[in-house]
């Protein structure tokens, strides 16, 4: 069975990304269009605008032509949407890289890209240039350092050509012809569940294409105010956060990283309405005593993606702020987003994804045999529509490996559909706990753990054991007093008897990445060097 969500089709213009996102931006002149949240800085609709031809322009002066890589590795700030719509004026694609990854993990996205430029920022300096030697970067910028609002100019000699130069030209450089549909005008990497991180190509239509759907969801208008929070280098903080945002008129404010109460300050501060989120910050919001501090009466809905978000933990949230949580479902290779909560709150179901996004559709297939499944029977999701990628940089096999021959693409991700059409992810494909035979989903012990008072955080991984091939082992933070014995008798009178943890680890912190996913490959990983120890 296909299914196709309520939402009625959309229509998407051919055209580029940034004249559709800029669209409107005339009207808006002196709106904020980007605050930075640190210094409180502000650039208008206007200034963006100017500031975007004047940088594209002087990159034009250096050569930077149609189909040239342009890496920009930087935690968000408001330049970041000056540097990628330059580029992507000139027909250019960005390469949105990790700032927490090392030289080494940068000079390989460097080279596998291809990247001619790269901007950065002071913190990041030292490694970036080292990266660029290596991938033999032309010439790398660096933006501004800002302090209370003020400019700290860098200076050539810091290594690093300053961004801010570009900004002295005329703002004059020559039309491009851009085709959407198969012009790149996005490379972000793949988390990189199995090996290193590739590259997801994603042109102007895949873009324009999932803006117009979010825009069919119709859940913020241009009285909103947005908070950045999560990472512009990923696509889900790129295209629904920034783009997405500038497209409708809003107000974003930009923080470079999370801490709780940086955090609530700034959503008070700037009066916020509209906050995307991963279920970590959902958690903290829920569960952490200094919310308590900072009433949010402004906050109308929070936004929940890139990992399940527990039907418990999105009630609690929900009655502790007084807002209304969506949540919606997607990955790079699609844009990211292919499905939300209805628009309706009488419509959503908690713990569900929701239902496709206009001009999508979604099959459940059998893991084994590739049958498409019908309603309540799990199986891999597969997704289908105009947000899906063009392929993966330089890696044919693995492109067809994940999009098959209908343009199904297979997202290893393991769900059912109810009768009404509303998705529910259980877990990834390769992370499911092979018990005896049966399936256990990490994330849903996860879940149950989080329901203990005294647990701020948890994780769930597999451990090989001779009987049963694997059992679950958890990993826990605590909040509050609970032995390892009083967790397993929780959770185990909660869930069938294949699914028991058999053990409890207590940590300091859950290892997760930049989007909130729980990195389990790195407690596995943990386990079996200490597994190995353990046998010599």
């Amino acid at each position: 069975m296909i299914f196709r969500g309520p939402f009625p089709e959309v229509t998407i213009p051919e055209v580029a990304i940034t004249p559709f996102v800029f669209e409107n931006a005339r009207a808006l002149g002196d709106k904020p269009a980007l605050i930075d949240g640190l210094s409180g800085r502000v650039i208008t609709y206007a200034e963006l605008t100017d500031s975007i031809s004047r940088v594209a322009a002087s990159l034009h002066a250096r050569g930077f032509q149609k189909g040239d890589v342009f890496a920009i590795l930087s935690p968000n700030l408001p330049e970041y949407a000056i540097a990628f719509h330059a580029v992507a004026s000139l027909g250019g694609i960005s390469c949105t890289v990790n700032p927490l990854y090392t030289e080494q993990e940068i000079a390989h996205q460097l080279k596998d890209s291809g990247a001619r430029f790269l901007v950065t920022v002071p913190s990041c300096l030292e490694k970036a240039n080292g990266a660029a030697m290596e991938a033999n970067i032309e010439e790398a910028f660096v933006f501004d350092n800002f302090d209370n609002g003020e400019v700290q100019p860098t200076t050539a000699g810091a290594g690093a050509t300053p961004f801010s130069s570009l900004l002295e030209s005329d703002g004059e450089f020559p039309e491009v012809e851009i085709n959407p549909r198969e012009d790149l005008v996005a490379l972000p990497y793949s988390s990189g569940t199995t090996g290193l991180p590739k590259g997801v190509m994603l042109t102007h239509h895949n873009l324009v294409a999932n803006m117009c759907q979010m825009q069919g969801l119709s859940y913020f208008t241009e009285a909103d105010t947005l908070i950045a929070v999560l990472p512009m280098f990923h696509i889900y903080g790129l295209v629904v956060i920034l783009n997405l945002g500038l497209r409708q008129g809003v107000t974003i404010v930009t923080l470079p990283r999370f801490e709780l109460e940086l955090f609530l300050q700034t959503l008070q501060k700037y009066e916020v309405t509209l906050a995307h989120l991963v279920p970590p910050i959902v958690l903290a919001l829920s569960k952490h005593p200094i919310v308590d501090k900072y009433p949010l009466p402004k906050v109308r809905t929070l936004f929940c993606g890139a990992a399940p978000l527990d039907e418990n933990l999105t009630r609690a949230c929900m009655e502790r702020l007084g807002c209304d949580i969506r949540q919606g479902y997607g990955m790079t290779e699609t844009s990211p987003v292919t499905h939300s909560s209805p628009v309706e709150r009488s419509q959503v179901k908690f713990g569900s994804v929701g239902v496709t996004a206009p001009n999508t559709e979604c099959k459940i297939v059998d893991l084994e045999t590739g049958e498409t499944l019908g309603p309540n029977k799990e199986g891999e999701v597969c997704v289908r529509g105009p947000q899906i990628m063009k392929g993966y940089l330089n890696q044919p096999e693995a492109t067809a490996a994940t999009i098959d021959a209908e343009h199904w693409l297979h997202t290893g991700d393991i769900g059912y559909a109810d009768a009404d059409g509303h998705f529910f992810i259980v877990d990834r494909a390769k992370e499911l706990i092979k018990y005896k035979g049966f399936q256990v989903p990490p994330a849903e012990l996860e879940g149950v753990l989080l329901t203990h008072p005294a647990i701020s955080d948890a994780a769930v991984i597999p451990c090989p054991d001779d009987e049963a091939g694997e059992v679950p082992k958890a990993f826990v933070v605590l909040k509050g007093e609970a032995s390892a014995e009083e967790i397993l008798t929780f959770v185990n009178e909660r869930v069938a008897s294949y699914k028991k943890i058999r053990s409890v680890e207590f940590i300091d912190k859950i290892p997760k990445s930049a989007s909130g996913k729980i990195l389990r490959r790195v407690l596995v990983q943990a386990e079996r060097e200490r597994k190995k120890l353990d046998v010599t």
